[in-house]
């Protein structure tokens, strides 16, 4: 509660649905333990997170960043008030770093960005209001929490918040877990000189094309700069030299083409990162919390290997 600012003045959009770790302890019990307010929206809509937004006064915010995105994006973004909204807590996944900037403009609110997992129960990293904020970085460890970066950049996580193990899944939870009690989050990750962290990208998402390491945050990261596109994902194509040749799949709120997309990327990564095939889609799939899912995202026939 500390950590968001939360009150008893507190209007919490519960926006996430209960089942999934953060909508339950940082919306819904966080909200109740300070004796907070928690006005409800059971299925996700732009249009009407905003009308609640104004109705109810809400003060915080909590959600993925499809969500912030939706948000932004929505024709009602400009002529609703939302000057009660204080602060807007983002995780379950990484956060654009251009989509923050532009829901902090548009609403006049701070963006904090946290990380967690199920396994940590579910917050371990966190952005504090007190400390300069880093585009990009998931801030420091919460109290009694250590992080670390494992030898091949894997993030690592100690403290009371994790998990004992996985339900009658011993073997799975002594290769998640050392004996010396770090829990390995499968996510890549680094930390600057002053102790903040970045997660570079999961660990299984990593495109190696021909060798090279791509890390698909960064070639999305660009892409959401260009002013047409609303959504992205770069994912790895099967190729027979390369092993992976690198795809990105767009959603759009202006008018772009994949050359122009493609274009726009490689005129700022390194030559081998840039997606080499660019398809254009109406919406990126989504699980129940709003969280683009990959492993569902259609890839054009002529592109399948």
């Amino acid at each position: 509660m500390r950590l968001f600012g939360l009150g008893e003045d507190t209007v919490t959009l519960g926006a996430l649905p209960f089942f999934h770790a953060f909508g339950q302890t940082c919306a819904l019990n966080g909200t109740v333990a300070v004796g907070g307010h928690l006005t409800l929206l059971p299925r996700f809509d732009a249009g009407r997170a905003l009308e609640i937004l104004e109705r109810d006064g809400v003060t915080v915010f909590e959600g993925v960043p499809t969500m912030y995105s939706a948000m932004l994006h929505h024709p009602d973004a400009a002529t609703r008030d939302v000057s009660a909204l204080d602060v807007s807590i983002s995780g379950g996944a990484a956060m654009p770093v251009e989509v923050m900037r532009a829901f902090e403009e548009r609403f006049g609110c701070d963006v904090l960005e946290g990380y967690g997992l199920s396994e940590t129960s579910p917050l371990a990293c966190f952005n504090r209001r007190d400390r300069v904020r880093k585009p990009g970085s998931i801030g420091i460890p919460i109290d009694g929490v250590q992080l670390r970066v494992e030898a091949d950049g894997e993030l690592a996580v100690r403290g009371h918040n994790v998990m004992k193990g996985y339900w009658n899944r011993p073997e799975a939870t002594a290769e998640a877990i050392g004996e010396d009690g770090w829990f390995l989050t499968g996510d890549v990750a680094r930390v600057d000189e002053d102790g903040d962290f970045f997660i570079v990208d999961r660990k299984k998402d990593v495109v190696i094309r021909g060798g090279f390491n791509v890390y698909p945050r960064e070639i999305e990261e660009v892409l959401y700069e260009h002013p047409a596109v609303s959504e992205a994902a770069v994912i790895g194509l099967p190729h027979p030299e390369l092993g992976e040749e690198v795809g990105a799949a767009v959603a759009l709120k202006g008018d772009a083409t994949p050359e122009e997309l493609r274009a726009f990327v490689k005129a700022r990564v390194a030559a081998y990162k840039y997606p080499r095939h660019v398809w254009i889609v109406d919406e990126l799939p989504k699980g129940p919390t709003g969280k683009i899912l990959k492993r569902e995202i259609e890839v054009p026939v002529m592109l399948r290997g």
